[in-house]
């Protein structure tokens, strides 16, 4: 899931600068999930952009605003509204902004910040797990994420700044190094982190990614 916040409501208004007229859009996934760009929250995004001097012509929740195909048939299914509108106000994180992006023609301004790939611990508690590196080395890791867990991303054991299994650069967490030796070694696999990792290939992550199924 892809965690992300609204957007103070003077960095949206500076956004839309002279843009008087306003379709909102927003996403039935993961904004929804995160409190930032469900049904709830665009409705109080269209009361507070009013209260500012903006009008809005529409609203629509996308189910999933990265689906461009989706996108495309949702819009122009209020093509009127999506018209009348100077600019889009897109309440869905960067992938959702794009493929609003790519299908209206128009000023199009992001109404929330995409923070990381995370995890859900229980309603309104998020973490992240993934780094989306691109090759991953969760079978000889317990299933631990060092690239992530770990604020230096270490792929070979703890940094000298490790402190009684606390992390150096946050005292309240414990060394993610720290959780996977544990680990290894209660499972009595504590050969596995004999050999010492390569550095990750980068290239296996070239930007922009790109996945075709067959």
């Amino acid at each position: 899931m892809i965690i992300s916040q609204q957007k103070p409501l003077a960095d949206i208004l500076a956004s839309l600068g002279d843009s008087n007229s306003v379709f909102i859009v927003g996403c039935a996934k993961c904004a929804t999930v995160c409190k930032s760009g469900g049904e709830e929250e665009v409705w109080q995004m269209q009361e507070a952009l009013i209260s500012s001097g903006k009008s809005v012509t529409g609203s629509v929740i996308i189910d999933e605003a990265c689906h461009m195909l989706r996108v495309g048939r949702d819009l122009r299914g209020r093509q009127q509204l999506v018209d009348d509108a100077d600019a889009s106000l897109v309440m869905a994180c960067g992938a959702g902004i794009q493929s609003v992006s790519a299908a209206i023609p128009k000023k199009t301004v992001a109404g929330l910040d995409s923070l990381f790939l995370g995890n859900i611990r229980r309603f309104g508690q998020f973490e992240q797990k993934c780094s989306l590196c691109g090759e991953c080395v969760l079978s000889e890791t317990a299933g631990i994420c060092p690239v992530t867990a770990c604020p230096k991303g270490l792929l070979n054991g703890p940094c000298g700044g490790m402190d009684e299994g606390r992390c150096e650069i946050d005292a309240e967490a414990e060394c993610a190094w720290a959780q996977i030796f544990t680990t290894v070694r209660e499972t009595g696999r504590i050969a596995n982190l004999a050999e010492s990792v390569p550095p990750k290939n980068y290239s296996k992550i070239p930007k922009p990614g790109k996945l075709k199924l067959k």
